[in-house]
């Protein structure tokens, strides 16, 4: 009798013992061992892969109206503007007669604006015709030997710039091409724009090969030597 009541005892504490080992596991809700674990350090790498946000991306990025401000094109109407082919009248004018076989005459440019302006150079020169303003053979040679002083225009005055005009008449009319002008194109030196000057007296040559047109600087009125 007494060792049956031991017995249970024995099995009453043994229970209660195992009961308190299960509660304690199940209160820590996880295994011992996993208490220990880290979680892994985050790669280098992400930091770089995260966009910049639009205040940091503006600030960066360069203004669009940098270097805007200020135009080195831009033109007032001081003394030492080159003057427009739209502010100037082209004429042909006699010149020294030439020599045998060419004439040398003067092409005058007349500053028709309300503002000084200067000419510096050698004006681009070629016959045109057929109404349209084409261009008929080649355009005139520049004398670069010639003095090319600035001149300075003021309203109502002129710049002039010695001509010389070969006669189609030297060349065959296999190699000339011969055909009446309705005048001359003119560029003004530095300028893309051109002005058209009247004159049918002289004859041109369709052919490229054969240069007629040879062109010195411009000159103040009246100091052209030619």
């Amino acid at each position: 009798m007494q060792r049956s009541s031991r017995s249970k005892f024995l099995l009453v504490v043994t229970g209660l013992v195992a009961v308190g080992t299960l509660a304690g596991c199940a209160s820590d809700g996880q295994p011992a061992a996993t208490e220990t674990v880290t979680a892994p350090a985050p790669s280098p790498s992400a930091s770089a892969s995260t966009p910049q946000s639009s205040e940091e991306s503006a600030s960066a990025a360069p203004s669009s109206g940098s270097g805007s401000s200020t135009g080195s094109g831009a033109t007032g109407s001081s003394a030492g503007d080159r003057c427009a082919a739209s502010s100037l009248a082209g004429r042909i004018e006699a010149g020294s007669g030439g020599a045998a076989g060419s004439v040398i005459v003067h092409l005058v440019l007349e500053n028709t604006g309300s503002t000084t302006c200067t000419v510096q150079g050698w004006p681009g020169v070629s016959f045109v015709g057929g109404g349209t303003g084409k261009q008929i053979g080649a355009a005139a040679v520049a004398e670069k030997s010639s003095p090319h002083p600035t001149v300075t225009l003021a309203p109502g005055k002129t710049a002039v710039a010695p001509l010389k005009i070969v006669r189609a008449e030297n060349y065959s009319a296999g190699d000339c091409s011969p055909q009446t002008p309705d005048g001359f194109r003119v560029y003004p030196p530095g300028s893309k724009e051109s002005l058209f000057v009247k004159d049918t007296d002289y004859q041109a040559c369709a052919s490229a090969d054969a240069s007629l047109l040879s062109v010195q600087a411009f000159v103040p009125e009246g100091q052209a030597t030619s």
